[in-house]
């Protein structure tokens, strides 16, 4: 197999046949950094919680995985998935402010161009789902706020409604199935790409601890920072006291300590089993 690429987590091989080999690793990234250590069994946990979101959202949108039947150093960890060619935006739905969204909130009382109330907080529920999509940036920089006035202009009007559809339909049924496991979906970012056809296909991962905020129903309280089954946990640490690093001093991050990893990899876990229903003997 030729190796194609390394993004933060994944890493992509071109199989004899066409097809692209897909294998996610227990790296972890944060702030564009890839962090030390890495967190075990992050791979198989997202790798099998996709595939399990893929069979739910079917009906929804088609997905590019082929097969599972991978070789043995990959597996749990890789799927087998038909080439796309990936749409230019990240594409992004909300239906609870944090984030970059409280942010921008806080600035203009608007995210991605669409104007919300006034008086939200942080964690506080929107009165519906928005769709707030960013440009995608090289590995190292960051993704920047687009309006959907921008992705019209960049893929055309047309395809950008279909974007806008697709992505709040997804977070619409995560956000249903999550709820019924006492788990908020609070924002998902999905990947979207044109298959042989021209359909419009998801890509990657979907709906997992790295690419959500999962946050537990019975914990939510708006005003603050919530508790959560994501990596937000290691986004936390890093701009703690504790971990003596300055998110402007461009350095890059220091190790994650035994305590954080452990108690990361166990949020993965119990996001991975409160959502599916399955246990992960990892």
């Amino acid at each position: 197999m030729k190796h194609l690429h390394s993004g933060k987590v994944r890493d992509l091989y071109e199989t004899p046949d066409g097809l692209l080999l897909m294998v996610a690793s227990d790296r972890i990234s944060a702030f564009d950094y890839v962090l030390e250590p890495g967190i075990p069994d992050k791979g198989e946990i997202l790798t099998r919680l996709s595939l399990w979101w893929f069979e739910q959202l079917k009906d929804v949108v088609p997905h590019h995985v082929v097969s599972t039947d991978v070789p043995a150093e990959f597996a749990g960890r890789g799927v087998l998935c038909r080439r796309l060619r990936m749409v230019p935006v990240e594409c992004v739905a909300r239906g609870y402010l944090t984030g970059s969204g409280l942010v921008d909130y806080r600035r203009e009382g608007v995210v991605s161009g669409v104007r919300l109330p006034e008086g939200l907080t942080d964690g506080s529920r929107l009165p519906e789902p928005i769709f707030t999509p960013s440009s995608k940036a090289p590995m190292g920089e960051h993704d920047e706020p687009m309006t959907y006035e921008e992705v019209a202009a960049e893929v055309g009007e047309d395809v950008a409604e279909r974007l806008r559809r697709i992505t709040l339909d997804v977070y619409s049924r995560g956000a249903e199935i999550a709820l019924e496991r006492g788990i908020i979906l609070a924002d998902t970012k999905i990947e979207l790409g044109w298959d042989a056809d021209g359909v419009l296909t998801l890509g990657d991962e979907v709906l997992t601890p790295d690419s959500s905020r999962f946050w537990p129903l019975d914990q939510w309280e708006p005003g603050h920072s919530q508790p959560s089954f994501d990596k937000q946990f290691v986004r936390d640490w890093l701009l703690s006291p504790e971990s003596g690093w300055d998110r402007s001093s461009g350095e890059a991050p220091p190790p994650l300590p035994d305590e954080i990893v452990e108690r990361t990899r166990s949020r993965y876990v119990e996001a991975y089993e409160r959502l599916t229903g399955e246990h992960f003997r990892g």
